[in-house]
């Protein structure tokens, strides 16, 4: 039997992982080569409900500064628990932050930013390369090319609803494309970031 991890704890955050799936099947991704993160196996044989994650938030012992939907897969795909989810945090005075692959609102099918604004404080974007072409290549995503359009749009709209936006690469892409990529952040107004790759 699998291990339903919803929760874990994390260098000083409570991480939730609503779900395994995902829309991208990136080169660098951490689901290709390891069960989860520090000790946490993040494959589910089942997806948590909201109210079991919440009464597993309302019973954590942890102290911690910020609340991440990121587990194995793209919380976006459960849009309604996620909110759910953040309202309640909010209640208790959290920080909360979204990990994603920035394709949420091409998943549901209609733009979700309003509907994060308020709820979700940061937004943490996979860019992952400087052009469509280069970031099919990496993300194998299933919306081939248009994703990359559709990834930077959702990131402009955090940005214009006031969402804090940090733009991602992971280093095993050119030295160059990542100087682009940080071009790219600057002029949309987003924080960015070059994450390490775990083999």
């Amino acid at each position: 039997m699998k291990n339903n991890t919803y929760i874990y704890f994390f260098e000083g955050k409570l991480y939730i992982n609503l779900t395994n799936k995902c829309s991208n099947d990136c080169t660098f991704c951490l689901r290709n080569n390891m069960k989860g993160i520090d000790g946490n196996d993040l494959w589910l044989e089942r997806e948590g409900s909201k109210e079991e994650i919440v009464a597993l938030i309302a019973e954590a012992k942890e102290n911690y500064s910020e609340a991440v939907f990121c587990g194995y897969g793209e919380s976006t795909y459960r849009l309604d628990d996620m909110l759910y989810i953040a309202e309640y945090l909010h209640k208790l005075g959290k920080r909360t932050r979204l990990d994603t692959n920035g394709l949420g609102s091409l998943i549901n099918g209609r733009d979700i930013v309003p509907e994060l604004i308020g709820r979700i404080d940061t937004a943490s974007v996979s860019l992952n390369e400087c052009d469509a072409q280069k970031y099919d290549k990496v993300s194998r995503s299933i919306y081939g090319e248009q994703a990359y359009d559709a990834m930077l749009e959702f990131a402009k709209e955090c940005i214009k609803g006031g969402i804090d936006v940090l733009l991602t690469v992971v280093d095993v892409i050119d030295n160059a494309d990542i100087i682009k990529c940080r071009e790219i952040a600057e002029k949309l107004g987003a924080r960015f970031r070059v994450r390490s790759y775990i083999k």
